[in-house]
């Protein structure tokens, strides 16, 4: 009878020990694998010259997919119903990501942006509207300093979907000034005047050579346009310098400015 005991004992306790045994051997082998799996994302990410925040998604995510799985695991271990639990988790990942879809979108846009690179720190873009001097680039948001020194913090979901303009991503860029001139003026003169600043002023380029034409009649004036290249980083002092010229050609030619007029033509008395 002893003997039958101690059978029914022994096996009991194989029985248990299994028991504890088998999740516990998951978890076990769950850490390892977490951490090779790591090590071979290091080894990965250290050939690749993938940005920092991509980096830490990827190496996030992976370590949360295996502790999942070896949660559900563990329960089949146990003698719980992982089709259960499954179901469960799948209702609460539905309701989860209803509930921050904005995250996601701004998260998962960041990494498509990461990705594309449209515009990198320090570069001078127009993004949703807004003007400035890209400051930093993270999963969730994209901060950019503007002109007058304010921290915008645009949501990635945005600045994805939106139209982004990149003034820093060539090297040299066009620009363009409109002159409105009365109808009096000669154009021959006007754009002599225009072209002489534009030749004479050092912060643009003398290849491609300046442009000025005849733009279109308005009502009360004459536009003339005028285009020029120069160095991305010079490209405002020339802008703003050729503003200021123009003025002055215009009063060495004496060549006026527009302004909006009425003529009124007296109708004479035939009494």
């Amino acid at each position: 009878m002893g003997g039958i005991m101690n059978f029914f004992s022994t096996e009991k306790f194989v029985e248990v020990s299994l028991f504890i045994a088998k999740p516990l051997i998951i978890l076990i082998c769950a850490k390892i694998v977490v951490k090779i799996l790591s090590k071979i994302l290091d080894n990965l990410f250290a050939k690749l010259t993938l940005d920092k925040g991509i980096q830490t998604f990827t190496k996030s995510a992976s370590k949360i997919g295996i502790w999942l799985l070896a949660i559900i695991m563990v329960a089949g271990a146990l003698g719980i119903d992982t089709a259960s639990l499954v179901t469960v988790l799948g209702v609460a990942s539905l309701a989860l990501s209803l509930a921050v879809q904005n995250i996601f979108t701004n998260v998962f846009s960041g990494i498509i942006l990461l990705i594309t690179k449209p515009f990198k720190v320090g570069d001078f873009v127009d993004i949703c509207g807004v003007s400035g001097t890209v400051k930093s680039v993270d999963l969730m948001r994209t901060t950019l300093t503007t002109g007058d020194n304010k921290l915008e913090h645009l949501p990635n979901g945005d600045v994805a979907a939106s139209r982004i303009t990149n003034y820093s991503e060539s090297d040299k860029r066009r620009a363009e000034w409109h002159f409105t001139v009365d109808y009096s003026a000669e154009t021959e003169t006007v754009k002599k005047a225009i072209l002489e600043v534009l030749e004479a002023n050092d912060k643009l380029l003398k290849e491609p050579a300046p442009f000025v034409a005849l733009h279109s009649y308005n009502a009360n004036d004459i536009d003339f346009i005028a285009r020029a290249w120069s160095d991305n980083s010079t490209y405002w002092d020339g802008y703003y310098g050729v503003n200021e010229q123009v003025r002055e050609a215009f009063k060495k030619y004496h060549i006026e400015f527009s302004y909006p007029h009425v003529v009124v033509h007296k109708a004479e008395d035939n009494k």
